[in-house]
C-alpha cells in the first residue's frame, strides 16, 4: 500500500523555521521524484518544490526560492522541506506528493500537480504572531 506521510506542521511567528518531513512506503522511493504542494483556503493549490529521483535537482516556486530548501534521504525514503524566513502567506495545508520517473531522466521534476498520482494528507503550518 502507497503511503506518503507528513508531519512537523504547526504554529510559528513570522520569520521562524520548521522541518516539514514526508515519510513514505509501499513502492520503490528512488523512482519518484517528490514534491511538497500547499493549499490556503479559498486559494488553489500551489506547487512549493520538488526533488528529483536521484536527489540532484531541486525545484522551487519564485514564492519561496531562497527560504525554503528540499532534501531526501533515499536510505530512509523520506523527504524533507525545509522553511526559514516564515511570512503569514505561507500559511496553508502543506502536502507532500509523489511523481512517476522512472521513464524520464534522472534530473526530472515538475511543480504541477497534474503529473503527481499518490498524495498525503497534509500538514497545517501557520504562521502568526
Amino acid at each position: 500500500q502507497v503511503r506518503l506521510v507528513e508531519s512537523g506542521g504547526g504554529l510559528v511567528q513570522p520569520g521562524g523555521s520548521l522541518r516539514l518531513s514526508c515519510a513514505t512506503s509501499g513502492f520503490t522511493f528512488d523512482y519518484y521524484a517528490i514534491g511538497w504542494f500547499r493549499q490556503a483556503p479559498g486559494k488553489e493549490r500551489e506547487g512549493v518544490s520538488c526533488i528529483s529521483r536521484d536527489g540532484s535537482t531541486p525545484y522551487y516556486a519564485d514564492s519561496v526560492r531562497g527560504r525554503f530548501t528540499i532534501s531526501r534521504d533515499n536510505a530512509k525514503d523520506t523527504v524533507y522541506l525545509h522553511m526559514n524566513s516564515l511570512k503569514p502567506e505561507d500559511t496553508a495545508v502543506y502536502y507532500c506528493a509523489r511523481a512517476p520517473s522512472y521513464l524520464k531522466y534522472t534530473s526530472w521534476g515538475s511543480l504541477e500537480s497534474q503529473d503527481y498520482d499518490d498524495w498525503g494528507q497534509g500538514t497545517q503550518v501557520t504562521v502568526s504572531s
